[in-house]
């Protein structure tokens, strides 16, 4: 990949001298800033942008590594092919005209990979924008010149974007705004052969990125993707476009209605310690925080102290704040004695720390500064958010001075600033050289900051069990032989037994044909009981009337047998349970996804699993920590914590059954979908209740 970044030679296929043309843009870009070889290629010049200009490939002179082709779609494969004659290690294909225009364009894309495979050359693109290094000044691109007039500033966030025009608006955007600094910016459209996981793995080694942002339409190789992210301390921000276009089709489960592919791949993007965007902005902003604080570690304190120079917007901030998980520090009272020394007598200081009043007594400087000390000698704090003011007011704050006392601190600053235009572009640019992430509205900055602090952990597995002896263990059961003879949807007792072999509880039942022995297995059980009929091809019991709960006497008992046996018609039998009594269910469960593979699912489950849809997914084998992170994910995770009266779950309990239920499906590659639902907790303790195994048509 090196020959991408730092080429000794490049050649411009398709070049021009119409400088309207993309073949001129990209060479009047390399002229700009490249300091290697620029070899023109077009047999219908001798001269380009006082370049000498060649008739072909095999003209071009050495050093030579690169080429980007810029030429009508159905050329390339003869470029490509001259290029690997040539013995040119790599070409960036900048010409549209591919898979994204149709099925001709698919057969020309497929024909000019099949050479690639062949020759060994590496390809970037097509349809992309290229490559730009604002540290080196390489623009190796059809992006407008303009973007020399708005000045490369430099940083350390690298982009990788799937959208062409994406990446090369979005960069003229960031530059003109003063808001960013850029490291490299990577476009690789259709990534035909140099895809995400390629320039992933290059910039987690590239000394001159501290944080990488990628928009994605795709994952090449998600599972990939998710293990390089995992073995790297850099942070990482994805946006995934086109999640939500279509969701999973109804199925046999509550595990595969739920399962859309934006929500597993939101799992494994969690799963794997990556921070996941929703929108462009959000990303680059999310990209900025992280690029100037990719040392403060993750979960490591969400306390936050606010200095404004007005109430008003100090209340907002800890509106904003509380839905964003992050608490306003608790000062303390050496913190409240230094604050009272540039605050007036008649206030005593708080958090948020309004300050317009010290200011009129001791001016803005002091005043931001002694707070600023003041906020961060306190071991209560672990982030400041500080508001500016530029233009006006007598509000001049020393940005790089409370910069200084923050870093010494080791607590992130982030800052809030609004005034006049020209002081607050000013006031950007400034904070960007200074390193501090400044933001035009308090809900980005309060987003960012608790991005900041509470983006997802990825977990230490050294100590953990190695996956593959369960999944070895399970495969070779000889109990669990069902899953490879049979297909299609096992019946709510085959299903449950299958997990109870693997270690799930499941609830006390038998399967009964008459009332006789409903009886029978009453009178062992004891009462309350809950009497399902179970129906060959009917998966929703509760819809067909085919569920009685709290059976608290033979009487009822036998109301509820006859009622089935008349529902059925002879059809199928009878479960006898003893009814778990536990105020919470949950929903578990396990899916083949096409991109992912073996996924794993959690839920708030009952009547209200697709009602509030509170699921969350992870990619298995999963470890112990996986499990209890997913399940800490949930949105109603207080309440298995807890709350309001409600028994405290056992997450390594409830944990311990999403890993075998990941670990089964993954050693049974015939399992399509397993769902429990629900799973009830009682005492703390998970007890599967209902429970479903669907294998596929094909299984046998």
């Amino acid at each position: 990949m090196e020959f991408f970044f730092k080429p000794e030679g490049i050649a411009v296929v398709g070049a021009t001298a119409s400088k309207e043309k993309g073949g001129n843009i990209i060479v009047t870009n390399l002229k700009k800033g490249y300091s290697g070889q620029v070899y023109p290629v077009n047999p219908g010049y001798k001269e380009i942008e006082g370049l000498p200009c060649y008739p072909s490939v095999a003209d071009v002179p050495d050093p030579v590594d690169l080429a980007i082709a810029f030429v009508a779609a159905h050329m390339v494969p003869g470029v490509i092919e001259d290029c690997a004659k040539r013995n040119i290690s790599g070409v960036m294909i900048q010409s549209a005209g591919f898979s994204e225009t149709g099925p001709k364009g698919t057969a020309l894309q497929q024909e000019i990979k099949q050479i690639a495979e062949k020759t060994g050359i590496r390809l970037w693109g097509p349809n992309c924008m290229g490559l730009v290094d604002a540290n080196q000044r390489f623009v190796f691109s059809t992006v407008t010149p303009a973007i020399w007039d708005t000045g490369l500033t430099c940083g350390n966030v690298s982009l990788i974007a799937q959208s062409g025009m994406l990446a090369g608006a979005f960069l003229i955007d960031l530059m003109s705004h003063g808001t960013m600094g850029i490291s490299k910016v990577c476009s690789i459209g259709n990534k035909m052969d140099v895809d995400e996981n390629d320039l992933l793995a290059y910039l987690i080694d590239d000394p001159k990125t501290a944080a990488i942002g990628l928009y994605l339409e795709s994952f090449t190789d998600c599972r990939r993707f998710m293990a390089l992210s995992r073995r790297t301390t850099k942070p990482i921000v994805v946006l995934n476009g086109g999640k939500t276009a279509r969701g999973a089709a109804a199925a046999l489960s509550h595990t595969a209605s739920l399962s859309a592919s934006g929500v597993i791949v939101s799992g494994a993007m969690a799963q794997a310690g990556i921070v996941e965007a929703n929108g462009f902005y959000q990303l680059t902003d999310y990209c900025k925080t992280l690029g100037m604080y990719p040392e403060i570690p993750a979960k490591d304190g969400n306390r936050v102290a606010v200095l404004t120079y007005t109430g008003a917007a100090g209340i907002v901030s800890a509106d904003i704040m509380a839905r964003h998980n992050l608490e306003l520090s608790e000062l303390n009272t050496a913190t409240l004695d230094a604050l009272q020394t540039v605050f007036p007598e008649w206030m005593p200081p708080a958090n948020p720390v309004d300050m317009w009043p010290g200011i009129i007594l001791n001016g803005s400087k002091k005043t931001y500064n002694k707070a600023m000390e003041a906020v961060c000698a306190d071991p209560g704090v672990d982030a400041v958010f500080v508001h500016c003011f530029a233009g006006g007011f007598s509000l001049e704050a020393d940005l790089d001075r409370m910069a200084k006392t923050a870093k010494k601190a080791g607590k992130p600053l982030v800052c809030w600033i609004s005034g006049e235009r020209d002081r607050v572009y000013q006031f950007q640019v400034s904070a960007q050289k200074t390193g501090v992430p400044v933001f035009r509205e308090v809900m980005r900055a309060v987003e960012c900051l608790g991005m900041l602090l509470n983006r997802p952990l990825v977990n230490e597995t050294d100590e953990q069990p190695d996956p593959s002896e369960q999944i070895r263990r399970l495969k070779n059961d000889s109990r669990l032989y069902v899953l490879t003879s049979e297909k299609g949807a096992l019946d709510e007792y085959v299903s449950k037994q299958v997990l109870d072999v693997c270690g799930i509880p499941v609830v006390k039942e038998e399967q009964v044909t008459s009332l006789v022995e409903a009886r029978q297995t009453a009178a062992g059980f004891g009462f309350p009981l809950v009497a399902k009929g179970m129906v060959p091809g009917v998966s929703h019991k509760t819809e067909s009337n085919l569920v009685h709960l709290g059976i608290t006497s033979a009487q009822a008992l036998e109301t509820a047998v006859t009622s089935l046996l008349q529902t059925m018609e002879g059809r199928g039998s009878i479960l006898i349970q003893k009814q778990v009594q536990g105020k919470i269910e949950l929903v578990a469960g396990f899916v083949r996804d096409p991109r992912l593979g073996p996924c794993v699912m959690c839920g708030l489950g009952g009547v209200f699993a697709e009602a509030l849809n509170d699921t969350v997914f992870g990619v298995a084998p999963l470890t112990l920590p996986d499990a209890v992170q997913m399940i800490d994910r949930l949105k109603c995770r207080n309440m298995l914590e807890g709350f309001r009266g409600f028994d405290p779950v056992d997450k390594k309990a409830l944990g311990r059954i999403l890993v075998t239920l990941g670990d089964v499906g993954c050693a049974y590659q015939g399992i399509q979908e397993i769902d429990i639902n629900p799973l009830i907790i009682e005492n703390g303790q998970p007890i599967a209740v209902d429970g479903l195994v669907v294998l596929g048509e094909s299984n046998r």
